[in-house]
């Protein structure tokens, strides 16, 4: 009897600590999904600016109208988190004004020194026709699958690691995209409007901010959302 009962503690205390278990892994699943909302949908805070060459201010190039996150595309330049991060999944809705759409990019694992009117980092291409396209600029290195990479000197870009997009996915001027990055370790991975387009191994794992380009044409930005991972 006296065995029974010791069987029947440890068996609710084994059951007890594994409900405890489940119930944290819940708690934490839960958390990550929720991430850090980038844009508020009211105003820009945490997000800083830079102009090249320009005096402008973040208020000249970037403001909120209707919820949503616009940039006049000039001066060349671009707005960045105030918080660095290494380790993310990250989620951007974005559509040109414009017929002609514009050219714009998503900047990953940016630095703080500005080298030109772009600085270290990589760079998920947002141009129309290139939607998809990985570049890693002033010597932010990442490779690609060989048939669709190159490095070059690009002149203000400094040395410039490119990875084509494997195919174009992307939609017409006015109508929303939605890229999904996921930066992890030495892999950087692009999905573009639900399909996987992009690729890059062997990239610097460095922290840096997240940045949005402002290069040509007004853009429009939503659900701007980042899920950390854990290292």
């Amino acid at each position: 009897m006296r065995r029974v009962l010791s069987l029947l503690v440890v068996s609710t205390l084994l059951m007890c600590l594994c409900n405890v278990t489940i119930a944290q892994d819940q708690a934490a699943k839960k958390k990550g999904r929720k991430g850090v909302q980038l844009f508020n949908g009211e105003n820009l805070d945490g997000w800083k600016c830079f102009a090249y060459e320009s005096d402008a201010k973040i208020d000249d190039i970037w403001s909120v109208k209707d919820g949503l996150l616009v940039c006049k595309g000039e001066p060349k330049g671009y707005l960045f988190t105030e918080k660095q991060y290494t380790n993310y999944k990250l989620m951007v809705q974005w559509r040109w004004t414009s017929e002609k759409g514009g050219n714009s990019g998503i900047l990953l694992r940016t630095s703080d020194e500005a080298v030109s009117f772009l600085p270290k980092c990589a760079e998920c291409q947002l141009c129309v026709g290139k939607v998809g396209d990985l570049y890693g600029f002033h010597g932010y290195k990442l490779t690609g699958p060989k048939d669709r990479f190159a490095v070059r000197e690009a002149g203000a870009l400094g040395t410039m690691y490119a990875s084509s997009k494997a195919k174009d996915v992307e939609k017409k001027p006015g109508e929303w995209n939605r890229a999904v990055i996921t930066v992890d370790g030495g892999t950087i991975t692009v999905v573009i409007n639900g399909e996987e387009v992009n690729k890059a191994t062997d990239c610097d794992v460095i922290a840096g901010h997240v940045a949005l380009q402002s290069e040509g044409g007004e853009a429009q930005y939503r659900n701007v959302r980042l899920i950390p991972i854990e290292e």
